[in-house]
């Protein structure tokens, strides 16, 4: 019988695992936990907390270890956290709290009691994900035991026929994608989950990838299928392609998400021996809505809906989803409709899938009048070999500027103009770029220019090169 889990030292069975479950309660009744936070590593002590939170309905607060010191507090004391459970380095943030040692599941860790009052928050939460957001404050959104278990089983459906039984973490399982899609889906199907030390896998902070490091895992653990943010692609197909080599053929399925990935980068994936399939989704709606499979695959759209999951297109073209949603915001007492309003604009073909073309609020009409959505040109520049991360501003002026990340440091000024130049050729005259300048710093949360999947900071962006494109100062996040 395959593994349930494995952590690089040892192969734990289901037996194994659900014992420690169960021993993970006893550090959770011991601190008599009602709400718990979590800052830990992708370790099985995380797997072995988070399920047991979730069968004696306290409500799993993870917090991922690069949210700021601010961050932090504010999501602590949003979510009337009354226990902290943190890996022991990480008990040096919190002088003033009174530390015990707790093992779980094999691992040492540092609990903290803290002086809470209890805080309303909607029925049934049973985790509370908090969003980097385009914000300091991250936004809680409540989630249900239901809605979680109703993603977890449309996503096994979904997957049945490419019969995935080993899958590797990647990201932190304080993001909801991995923590649902590649920790409690996998469990749920009997699948064995690779569960590594972010940093060896190659993942350092939130943004911070080492692609020749990620090869050699992915060789070396052979899984099935994997979940990565797309400039995490983007690397990793750029260190194949510079060092001659080819993803395993173990790979069944590397779903991407996160932001808009691009049918160029897809097919380049897939060229490597990368099974590359773009999806969909929002926290809002419980992680991923829609997915790209093998055999049912479109480059360019985001996929079709997952059993779980509906979507419909507004009058406005907003993409509204439905069928496996959150509770509501904490601190917000405002119902949850049917259908939400996802903020992203986009179409869906006749056969079902879906494509996204950018965020509502971001529309740029230019001086000229064109509604051009930045996210659309972003992709077109994104999709060039050159270039790893691009943001596009030119509300109200006469064309359009971007701010421009290359993938290598060393590029030159030629190679990124060839990317624009290669980029402009595929767009209208009204969407290419006619002016541009290299980042002053890296697109991640250590600069302030990125959330922590990546999605552009455009406010904290313009504000840093403004004068090099000569625009306003003045831009609403």
């Amino acid at each position: 019988m395959r593994p349930a889990l494995e952590d690089g030292r040892r192969r734990w069975s289901a037996a194994q695992l659900d014992a420690a479950v169960a021993d993970a309660a006893q550090a959770l009744v011991a601190g008599e936990a009602r709400v718990l936070a979590t800052v830990l590593d992708n370790t099985p002590a995380f797997v072995a907390l988070d399920a047991s939170a979730l069968q004696r309905g306290i409500v799993h607060v993870p917090l991922p270890q690069f949210f700021s010191a601010e961050q932090m507090q504010h999501a602590l004391r949003a979510a009337g956290v009354d226990t902290l459970l943190v890996l022991p380095p990480l008990a040096g943030a919190w002088p003033g709290l009174a530390w015990s040692a707790c093992e779980v599941a094999g691992e040492l860790l540092m609990r903290a009691r803290l002086d809470a009052a209890a805080v309303a928050m909607p029925a049934h939460t049973a985790k509370i994900s908090f969003t980097s957001g385009t914000t300091g404050a991250p936004k809680g959104v409540c989630l249900s035991a239901a809605a979680l278990q109703r993603v977890a089983h449309g996503l096994v459906e979904a997957m049945a026929p490419l019969r995935i039984e080993r899958h590797l973490n990647v990201l932190p399982f304080a993001v909801l994608l991995e923590n649902i899609a590649g920790l409690m889906a996998p469990r749920l199907h009997g699948a064995t989950v690779v569960t590594l030390p972010l940093q060896e896998v190659g993942l350092s902070g939130s943004s911070s990838f080492d692609a020749a490091r990620f090869q050699a895992v992915v060789q070396q653990q052979q899984p099935h299928s994997l979940i990565l943010l797309p400039q995490m692609l983007r690397a990793w197909c750029g260190h194949l392609l510079l060092t001659a080599q080819r993803a395993p053929d173990s790979l069944k399925l590397v779903a991407v998400g996160g932001a808009a990935v691009g049918a160029p980068l897809i097919r380049a994936a897939q060229v490597l021996g990368i099974p590359a399939c773009e999806g969909y989704g929002l926290s809002e709606g419980a992680s991923v809505q829609t997915l790209n499979l093998p055999g049912a695959t479109r480059p360019g759209s985001a996929g079709r809906a997952l059993p779980h999951a509906r979507l419909r297109i507004a009058d406005d073209e907003e993409i509204l989803v439905a069928g496996s949603l959150f509770s509501g915001y904490l601190g917000d007492s405002t119902p949850v409709p049917e259908w939400w309003p996802s903020g992203d604009l986009g179409h869906v073909d006749g056969d079902g899938y879906l494509y996204v073309s950018g965020r509502k609020k971001n529309l740029l009409i230019t001086a000229y009048g064109r509604n051009v959505s930045p996210e659309w040109v972003e992709t077109a520049l994104r999709s060039q070999p050159a270039l790893l991360q691009a943001v596009v501003f030119g509300d109200g002026e006469p064309a359009l500027s971007a701010v421009l990340w290359p993938l290598r440091p060393d590029a030159d000024d030629a190679a990124l103009q060839g990317a624009i130049d290669a980029a402009n050729a595929t767009l209208p005259d009204y969407a290419r770029i006619a002016r541009w300048t290299r980042g002053r710093a890296a697109f991640d949360v250590r600069s302030g220019l990125a959330t922590a999947n990546g999605r552009p900071q455009r406010a904290a962006i313009q504000q840093r090169h403004a004068d090099a494109l000569g625009l306003a100062r003045e831009i609403t996040a």
